[in-house]
């Protein structure tokens, strides 16, 4: 199995719903994401997936948050924007767009240089 990782950030602000502290209120974040492909099959260059394609496919996904309020840019206009609910989301939005080549095994997302949380398949 190989596995590939890219990574890629985009800046953006939101507030958390509910939240007993101080993030319950605007704030922004540089947010870095890194997504890990995994597939069994090379092709006839010798390569699992392109980096570039994977950088590009990410960079898709994140440039409709880049630079936004969160709590207006759907699905999170209706989900709580915790950085659990984005590594999800971007997980499936990647799912849809990667080719059949490789499959989409984690998504981790960073709201700090010190804390991330990864979304991952049961199984993946």
């Amino acid at each position: 199995m190989y596995e590939l990782t890219v990574k890629g950030h985009f800046d953006a602000a939101h507030a958390l719903h509910g939240y007993p502290g101080e993030c319950r209120e605007l704030h922004g974040h540089t947010w870095d994401v890194e997504v890990t492909v995994a597939g069994e099959e090379l092709d006839e260059v010798g390569i699992v997936y392109d980096f570039k394609q994977l950088k590009a496919d990410l960079a898709t996904v994140l440039d409709r948050y880049d630079h936004a309020y969160l709590n207006d840019v759907p699905p999170f206009d209706a989900l709580n924007p915790t950085a659990e609910h984005l590594a999800r989301v971007i997980f499936e939005a990647l799912e849809d767009t990667v080719g059949h080549e490789v499959r989409v095994r984690e998504v981790a997302v960073w709201e700090s240089p010190i804390a991330r949380i990864v979304y991952r398949r049961t199984g993946g």
